[in-house]
């Protein structure tokens, strides 16, 4: 057996490859940005053989920094971006359409169509999510019924569906040459498609989006061996497959129930392990797949989704042109002592978990001529930390389970100000883990435990260990009034797309 893991990060801006060893520390890592696709306001897309393409370059480029060649290798696990949707004709190996992403509004209208009869939760006891444009299962149906070379595709039994994952292990598993098409429950959970319970494809539910099962990927656990690498990587297994909220579940050891992890990332993704059992989320929270190890009961999470966190700082740096790197953004904010009465909600493609609001739009509120760019920045930040608290209030709702202490990944969490204003917000100590990118981790994790790499969760759990930790120091009648001129502040969002 080879003595390192690799992984590949398939994310929204970017692909990355990583490879760690039996602790879980990084050995090498290549990383690859790839363009976004606006063609349309609320449309976002991505070119699909472009990140295949990048794919193979950063598994090439992360073998050879490291001085190793595919024989060191045990096992590849793949963690993905979720809900981002491919269409690729399989007697040709190429997509039929950009892939649309989770961010995209396009499905709105055939969304609004599907809950005139049942409402917004028809499907939810089914799948344990709101008929969004966030999701995957309208997408595959708006791409039937607007492009011509799909609809005909399907027609013939020769279109496939799949998210990012699908995609990739089909191509590294042979691609037109017999190439795995499949999935995992985590990936698959997030289609609105799949049955909660029996974590198969909903027959009724194909019938009413009109998709044809045959274009669909078979589901299987996350850590299972799919088949082998051909071309890159020859004959190294594929066996780890998660969404990537899932995999820094996994990659944080939160094995037990009750334990929770938020990810900071384009947007924020907090996940609560509800254990074997799904839980009905009574406050807009999304019932989902944790893990599922091979020959195991699946486990379950409640998910809150934030839509944009991280992205609203890009937005700062990119169309504002306030910062020259997003990293300024601390030293910017901490230029002021607090937001001089400024919000800012970042529903630019509507609101997600608690609300599911399609009709909200961006907003900032409490303008004086008091402020200044230090104080929007400080607002771009605390805007992350006050939909967190949403969500993390509904969790607690939901689960009767009092979060003792959130444990914290992605690329925000080395923003001090951030994780100091998040505990405060919060009033529960913020942790981050030694290893941050805790979501590579986790698709490797899956992957080392399919192929004996890793024994055991103790294992597992033996090699998280904590970084640095933030106290909340706020008193409770300030934390209380920020919080209700945020919530002041989420109202004025509403109603704006009619």
């Amino acid at each position: 057996m080879g003595k390192y893991i690799a992984a590949i990060d398939q994310g929204t801006t970017s692909t990355r490859c990583m490879i760690f060893d039996k602790s879980g520390s990084i050995i090498s890592q290549d990383q690859k940005e790839h363009p976004q696709f606006y063609p349309r306001p609320g449309w976002v897309e991505h070119d699909a053989e472009i990140i295949w393409q990048d794919t193979k370059e950063i598994i090439r480029n992360a073998t050879e920094n490291a001085g190793i060649s595919h024989t060191d290798i045990s096992a590849l696990g793949i963690t993905n971006q979720r809900e981002t949707t491919i269409i690729w004709d399989k007697t040709t190996g190429k997509p039929l359409h950009n892939a649309i992403v989770w961010q995209d509004t396009r499905t709105d209208k055939i969304c609004n169509q599907l809950s005139k009869n049942g409402g917004q939760d028809r499907f939810r006891s089914l799948v344990g999510l709101p008929l969004a444009t966030y999701f995957s299962g309208p997408k595959i149906k708006w791409l039937l019924e607007n492009i011509p070379e799909i609809g005909s595709a399907a027609e013939k039994g020769t279109a496939l569906f799949g998210t990012v994952d699908s995609w990739l292990i089909w191509n590294l598993t042979g691609g037109v040459n017999g190439g795995k098409h499949i999935t995992d429950v985590t990936n698959a959970s997030r289609t609105m498609l799949m049955n909660l319970e029996t974590l198969q494809w909903e027959k009724d539910l194909l019938d009413i989006l009109g998709i044809p099962a045959s274009m669909l990927p078979e589901i299987r656990p996350s850590s299972d061996i799919y088949g082998h690498c051909k071309a890159i990587l020859p004959d190294v297994p594929v066996c780890g497959n998660l969404g990537d909220q899932q995999a820094a579940l996994f990659g944080q050891a939160c094995f037990e129930e009750g334990e929770a992890k938020n990810t900071y990332g384009t947007g924020c993704f907090m996940l609560l392990n509800t254990g074997e059992k799904p839980v009905a989320s009574e406050n807009g929270l999304l019932t989902t797949l944790g893990y599922q190890i091979n020959g195991m009961p699946a486990v379950y999470c409640l998910e809150g989704s934030i839509a944009i966190t991280g992205a609203l700082v890009q937005w700062l740096r990119d169309n504002l042109r306030m910062i020259d790197n997003t990293s300024d953004i601390e030293a910017l904010a901490a230029s002021v002592d607090d937001n001089g009465g400024i919000y800012i909600v970042p529903a630019f493609s509507g609101l997600f978990a608690p609300y599911w609001r399609n009709d909200a739009r961006g907003v900032i509120v409490g303008l004086t001529r008091y402020i200044n760019r230090g104080h929007i920045a400080r607002a771009v930040l605390e805007a992350t930390a006050y939909q967190t608290r949403e969500v993390l209030d509904a969790m607690e709702s939901d689960s009767d389970v009092r979060l003792k202490s959130l444990k914290v990944d992605g690329g925000m969490v080395f923003n001090d100000l951030l994780m100091q204003f998040q505990a405060d917000i919060l009033n529960v100590p913020v942790v981050r883990p030694k290893i941050a990118e805790t979501t590579a981790l986790g698709a490797a994790y899956a992957a080392g435990l399919a192929v004996g790499f890793w024994e055991s969760f103790s294992e597992l759990k033996e090699n998280w260990n904590k970084d640095k930790e933030w106290q909340p120091e706020i008193e409770e009648e300030v934390r209380r009034s920020y919080y209700i001129n945020w919530k002041k502040a989420v109202t004025r969002t509403f109603n704006w797309i009619e």
